[in-house]
This record gives structure tokens, C-alpha cells and sequence, in this order.
């Protein structure tokens, strides 16, 4: 058979072959033949989620004014209602680590309109930055704000909904402003924030 063009072995061979290598995007051309553009292996690789839901006890000792953990690695904000109702949401994290404040705190004020000011070290590193800004659209706090007990830190909506997901903050934990205003809504002064 190997003189009629065909070989047997080099087909099974080949398709094993197909078989252990990466997903690849394929295109057929006019003639026919398959041609392989990229492997897509590490782009579906990146753009696996790596948010799971997490149970509260390893990180909580009680649900008393519910609780909310940030895990600033995955980037999920994970609140349980004092009922043990859970809720999971994407989150931006600050940009570096010598800005991120790790450990317990709690919400100690619900703003349901903030304003902005950046702080001293902000306004250092970018001293075009404006002194305040109101609430409303141009407001880096988006539609809510819940203060934390450590000075200046928030979790916050955001307007620019490009942050989400990403480190792109100054020290605060952002929010789609829809999110924000669920979490807003169910969640008191005085809940436990643990970020990690």
C-alpha cells in the first residue's frame, strides 16, 4: 500500500501526534489545505477566570454584620449576608503592592453620594490631578462609597469600568457601580472586611 501514496503508519503517527498538541486555530485555504495561524492554548490559559466561590469559615469566626474577604490575587470581592447568602463580584485592586493594605478592618460609613479628594501621597504622585471632585459622572468613587477604618481606603463604584479586574487603584477596592450599589444595599456599618 506504501506505493500508492498512502502509508499507514505515518497517518496513525500523525494523527497521535494531532492529539497531544495544543488546541490551534486552523483555516482552511482555497486549495484546501489546513493552515495553522496560532497556538490559542495560551490565550484561553489567560483568560480562564480565577474566581471561586469560597466558604466563609476559614476566614470569619461569625457572620455578625455579615462579612466581606477581597482577595486582591484573584481579584473577587466575596460578601456573605448575616444569613450566609453569598455574593460574588469582580473587583479592581491597587496598582502595586507597596499600596495595598492587607488584614481585618470593617465599614465604619456609608456614603450614598461621595466625593473625591486625593490623598496627600496621590496628589504627589500626580499633582495635575484636581484638589476635589463632586459627586456625579466625573467622580472616581462612581455612585457609593463604604469608608473602611483604615484612613483613606474605600471600597467604591467606578465609572470607568475598564479598572475592573485589574491592579489599577491607588489603594481602594473598585466595583461596577451596579455592584457596588447591591453591595451598598445589603451590607451595614460595621461589617467585617478582610483583605488578603
Amino acid at each position: 500500500m506504501a506505493g500508492k501514496g498512502f502509508d499507514r503508519r505515518a497517518f496513525l503517527a500523525a494523527g497521535a501526534a494531532m492529539i497531544g498538541t495544543p488546541a490551534l486555530a486552523q483555516s482552511v485555504n482555497g486549495s484546501g489545505t489546513v493552515e495553522f495561524e496560532r497556538d490559542i492554548s495560551a490565550i484561553t490559559r489567560r483568560n480562564i477566570s480565577s474566581f471561586r466561590s469560597l466558604d466563609w469559615q476559614p476566614y470569619f469566626s461569625n457572620l455578625n454584620s455579615g462579612a466581606i474577604l477581597v482577595d486582591t490575587q484573584s481579584r473577587a470581592l466575596h460578601y456573605w449576608e448575616e444569613t450566609g447568602t453569598y455574593h460574588l463580584y469582580p473587583c479592581s485592586v491597587p496598582l502595586t503592592e507597596d499600596l495595598t493594605r492587607l488584614g481585618r478592618t470593617r465599614v465604619v460609613l456609608k456614603d450614598p453620594e461621595p466625593d473625591w479628594r486625593p490623598t496627600p501621597s496621590m496628589k504627589e504622585r500626580n499633582p495635575e490631578w484636581p484638589d476635589y471632585v463632586g459627586p456625579g459622572p466625573d467622580n472616581p468613587l462612581g455612585t457609593r462609597a463604604m469608608h473602611l477604618s483604615w484612613t483613606y481606603y474605600r471600597i467604591h463604584g467606578t465609572h470607568d469600568t475598564r479598572k475592573i479586574g485589574r491592579r489599577s487603584s491607588n489603594g481602594c477596592i473598585g466595583l461596577y457601580n451596579e455592584h457596588i450599589e447591591a453591595l451598598y444595599n445589603m451590607a451595614n456599618v460595621g461589617t467585617q472586611v478582610l483583605l488578603i
